[in-house]
């Protein structure tokens, strides 16, 4: 009997653990100082269900959606979260743009 129960959590403990959203942490050191694109040293990134997919400032812990199916979400009220562009850097090649987003998103995407 105890055997079983003993399975049956590890079993539920395994289900959860994978059905958890995976998050990394990138840097500009890590990125290159030419593709960073924050105003941030580092951020984390996690796509969720749904590939919705977040920046995540690593001292605040304040997210940040990276496509529209994340601005989906913070439109709709399931997550709370502030437009990318607070923590996204200027361009400084392109004056008045921001910085590209997209080895960001490349690199979020790999987490779905």
């Amino acid at each position: 009997m105890k055997k079983l129960v003993l399975s049956m959590l590890l079993l539920a403990t395994t289900g959860t653990a994978l059905a958890a959203p995976q998050i990394i942490t990138v840097s500009r050191f890590e990125m290159g100082k030419e593709q960073w694109a924050f105003n941030r040293e580092e951020v984390m990134l996690t796509c969720r269900p749904g590939n919705a997919l977040y920046a995540i400032n690593p001292s605040t812990l304040m997210q940040y959606p990276l496509n529209e199916v994340a601005e989906q979400e913070v439109k709709a009220g399931k997550t709370n979260a502030q437009p990318i562009s607070v923590i996204q850097a200027d361009d400084p090649a392109h004056e008045g743009q921001k910085m590209s987003l997209g080895p960001f998103i490349a690199r979020a995407e790999k987490l779905c």
